[in-house]
C-alpha cells in the first residue's frame, strides 16, 4: 500500500537521496546519494526492505512531518531528538507513524546526517536512473515546507525494532590505501600525516570536508598540481596552502590537486559523520587488507537484519528468560522497607 508524507517543516539541508546514480561519471555527474550509506542499510533493516530505497537525508537538523496515512517509519544515522505526537521516541529504531500524527525531528546530538526512512521508501520522480538530490550538479532541491512525498508499496508490517550503530558520530581514526599521487609525498610528510590530529573544519558540506591541523601543510615534491583526472568519494587532495581535503558523495568528478591517499569506502561514513571541529587521525594500510575488509563490511551490512532487537521485550519470545535475574531485591512482608 502506498502513501504519503507531508513536510511540515524542514531545515535547510533536508533533502531525498539513495544510494546514487552511478555510471555517470564521463558526463560530468558525480555518483551523490547518501552522505552515509551505512545508515540506508540500518534503515533497511530496520524495516525489512531493500537498501537502495530513497529516505529523507537531515543535515544537522531535522523538521516536522506528517503521515497521511498509516506509515511505518525508521530514523538512523546522528542521533537526533525525536517525538510522535510529543512522545519522545529513541533513535536508530522503527516505529508505525498513524494516520495524522506528526514526527518532530530536532537537532542533532552529535554527528553530521541523520535518515528519516518510509516503509516502501520516498518515491520521488527518477533522473538518471535515482530519486537522490545533487544540488551541486543542479538535480533536485531541497525539502520545502507543505512538500508532499508519495511513498513507494509497502508489504511489511513490522515495527517496534532497534539497532545498536555503528559507533562513528564522534571521530576516531580512518584507515587509507595510497593514491596515485601518494608517491609525490616524501616518506617523512605521509609519516607526518599518519602521526598528525585533524580536525574537520567548518566550511565541510556533501562536496567534502577539510582537515585541519596545528602544523605546516603538507608538501608533494615538485609541483602543487597534476594533470585533472577522475576522482571520486574518498580521494584525500591536498589543497595549494597544503590542506587535506576529503572528498564525499557529491564531489566534482575530476580534480588536479594531488592526492595523498583514498579512505576505505567502508570508513567513508567517519568522515561524513564528523562535525565541525571532531577529531580525525588517518593510518594507511595495504591495499589487499583494504580488499579484505570491504569484503566483510558488505557481508556485514547484508546481515544487519538479524541484528535487530524488539525495543520492547515479549518475555513468551525470551530464549534465555531463565538467565535474567527476575526477583532481585525482592523482601518478605513483614521486613521494614528502608
Amino acid at each position: 500500500m502506498s502513501g504519503t508524507l507531508t513536510v511540515l517543516r524542514a531545515g535547510p539541508r533536508v533533502t531525498v537521496q539513495d544510494s546514487g546514480r552511478p555510471g555517470w561519471l564521463e558526463y560530468g555527474v558525480s555518483r551523490g546519494g547518501a552522505a552515509d550509506r551505512l545508515a540506508l542499510a540500518e534503515g533497511a533493516a530496520l524495516l525489512g526492505q531493500g537498501a537502495d530505497l530513497a529516505a529523507v537525508e537531515m543535515a544537522g537538523m531535522g523538521g516536522e512531518f506528517q503521515a497521511n496515512n498509516d506509515l511505518r517509519i525508521a530514523l538512523t544515522g546522528a542521533p537526533m531528538r525525536a517525538s510522535i505526537d510529543g512522545a519522545a521516541v529513541a533513535w536508530n529504531a522503527s516505529y508505525l507513524l498513524p494516520a495524522g500524527a506528526r514526527l518532530a525531528i530536532g537537532m542533532a546530538r552529535s554527528g553530521s546526517f541523520g535518515y528519516l526512512h518510509v516503509g516502501g521508501g520516498i518515491e520521488t520522480p527518477e533522473l538518471l536512473g535515482a530519486r537522490s538530490a545533487h544540488l551541486a550538479g543542479g538535480i533536485g532541491t531541497p525539502l520545502a515546507e507543505g512538500e508532499v512525498l508519495e511513498t513507494g508499496p509497502d508489504s511489511g508490517r513490522t515495527t517496534g525494532l532497534g539497532l545498536a550503530p555503528e559507533n562513528r558520530f564522534e571521530g576516531g581514526t580512518v584507515r587509507v590505501v595510497p593514491s596515485l599521487q601518494t608517491a609525490l609525498f616524501p616518506q617523512a610528510e605521509l609519516s607526518r600525516f599518519e602521526q598528525s590530529t585533524f580536525r574537520r573544519g567548518a566550511r565541510g558540506n556533501r562536496m567534502g570536508v577539510p582537515l585541519e591541523g596545528s602544523g605546516v601543510g603538507f608538501r608533494p615534491e615538485g609541483a602543487r598540481t597534476v594533470v585533472s583526472e577522475v576522482i571520486v568519494p574518498g580521494d584525500i587532495q591536498v589543497t595549494g596552502d597544503g590542506t587535506p581535503y576529503v572528498l564525499l558523495s557529491e564531489c566534482q568528478t575530476t580534480g588536479g590537486y594531488p592526492r595523498i591517499g583514498t579512505v576505505l569506502p567502508c570508513d567513508l561514513p567517519v568522515l561524513a559523520q564528523a562535525a565541525a571541529g571532531v577529531a580525525l587521525k588517518f593510518r594507511f594500510i595495504a591495499l589487499e587488507e583494504a580488499v579484505a575488509l570491504e569484503r566483510a563490511e558488505a557481508e556485514r551490512r547484508k546481515g544487519l537484519g538479524s541484528l535487530c532487537f524488539p525495543l520492547i521485550r515479549d518475555p513468551r519470545t525470551m530464549s534465555n528468560l531463565l538467565s535474567y535475574q527476575l526477583i532481585s531485591g525482592a523482601i518478605a512482608g513483614e521486613d521494614d522497607v528502608v
